[in-house]
């Protein structure tokens, strides 16, 4: 039996908020749409408070920036970011092109082609997020993407150093101090200052992630993503402390952050909510967390790993901490997730910041459908196909031909025909399907 020790905020609470971002987000798009720049620049004023002729930061401007940090914080950035890189390159070398010859003659293949330009953005107004610039320029450039524009909102009225550190030394081409909808509409829809990219990727607020849904099929998307999500999976096996730990660490992204904890001891179950009040007595920015606890916090107690396991796959969470006697059952019959973070030794944490696996993830159940960024996010993957001989062509035409009549496409069936006739010495008369 499954049962709810605490609830969240209703669907129709959240598909309300999500009307009005929506109806905002147009708005503001349509704007940059007709007055570009200068639409871009009054944003920044009155959302951002920040005001510049020019938002691309100059070389001089991110030498100041790198300056300000320590030699320490350099290398940190420095080894997160091989970590990802080193991760990508074995998740690029598993993506193969291929030719292979399908019948006596035939040739079909596909090739991984990088796309030409990419936008990523690093959110940055409430904490300057620069992991998420390891994240997608980093990747970006693994698989070999040839123009990466980085966009970044100001933090405490000024570009974020790190951030910009983080921007730069990813491999960043072009660095933009600009956030919000402004940003990933510039650089999606491009305006006389910012050339437009042909794809974006990278996480945000909820205004941001509209704004990529909105914009989506004028650009690439990498996925639709909205608050940060986290489940908890645990047992008896494990203590209230780790769990509710691990619950309020992503909870504090956001005041509309879910964190569930899902687990088949009822005993865990309270000792964990007792430990989240706890924490929140003492955790620097428990006045977020507490909001996205208190309205997005769920508690639900199972009896079985197969309950759980159901419940878990309706949940499709963004991230999933893993934290039982038996991990592996979760990972070998888990459908839907965004990454799994299991036992108790790892945690989301490591994941959003340093492990090397990528920390832009599904949500809202996205991950129903699709996995989180990665290399092959960044590739298109085409086909071709070659016809060698000419009984080959005879032979597919024939084939062809018939099928497109059946379909009424009598030209689609001449273009078979008249490779029969030329190439197979059959007389088909025109728009027929062959005998």
């Amino acid at each position: 039996m499954i049962r709810q020790l605490k609830l969240a905020k209703t669907q129709s609470d959240r598909a309300d908020d999500d009307a009005k971002v929506r109806a905002t987000v147009e708005t503001l798009l349509e704007d940059i749409r007709s007055r570009g720049d200068a639409a871009v620049r009054e944003m920044s004023v009155k959302f951002d408070g920040w005001d510049r002729t020019d938002f691309r930061l100059t070389d001089a401007e991110i030498r100041a920036c790198l300056s300000e940090l320590s030699a320490r914080d350099l290398d940190d950035i420095r080894f997160a970011q091989e970590q990802v890189r080193n991760f990508a390159q074995h998740q690029k070398a598993a993506l193969r092109d291929i030719e292979v010859e399908t019948l006596p003659g035939v040739v079909l293949g596909h090739k991984n082609i990088p796309v030409n330009s990419v936008g990523c953005y690093v959110p940055g107004g409430k904490y300057p997020l620069l992991a998420s610039a390891h994240m997608s320029v980093v990747t970006a450039g693994v698989a070999g993407v040839k123009r990466i524009v980085t966009c970044a909102p100001p933090f405490n009225g000024r570009p974020a150093p790190a951030i910009v550190a983080a921007q730069h030394l990813a491999g960043a081409d072009v660095i933009y101090c600009l956030g919000g909808i402004q940003a990933v509409g510039a650089m999606a829809l491009g305006t006389d200052s910012i050339a437009a990219v042909d794809m974006l990727v990278g996480p945000g607020n909820a205004y941001v992630a509209e704004a990529k849904r909105q914009l989506y099929g004028r650009v690439g998307i990498d996925l639709f993503a909205g608050p940060t999500e986290t489940l908890v999976i645990a047992d008896a096996s494990v203590d209230a402390e780790l769990c509710a730990t691990d619950l309020l660490g992503q909870a504090e992204h956001g005041p509309n952050s879910p964190a569930i904890l899902l687990t088949n001891s009822e005993t865990l179950a309270r000792a964990t909510m007792a430990e989240i009040e706890r924490l929140l007595t003492i955790l620097p920015t428990a006045k977020v967390a507490a909001a996205a606890w208190q309205d997005y916090g769920e508690v639900i107690v199972c009896d079985t790993f197969e309950e759980m396991l159901s419940e878990a796959d309706r949940i499709a969470s963004e991230h999933v901490q893993v934290m039982t006697r038996d991990d592996d059952y979760f990972l070998a019959n888990m459908t839907n997730y965004g990454a799994l973070f299991l036992g108790p030794r790892t945690n989301v944490s490591y994941g959003d910041k340093v492990i090397g696996t990528n920390h832009t993830l599904p949500t809202k159940k996205a991950a129903r459908y699709t996995g989180g960024l990665w290399v092959g996010k960044f590739m298109k993957t085409v086909t071709y196909q070659r016809v060698l001989t000419d009984e080959a062509s005879a032979m597919i035409g024939e084939y062809c031909s018939r099928l497109c009549m059946l379909e009424g496409f009598a030209g689609h069936a001449e273009q078979a025909n008249v490779r029969v006739r030329r190439y197979g010495g059959r007389n088909i008369p025109y728009a027929t399907a062959a005998d």
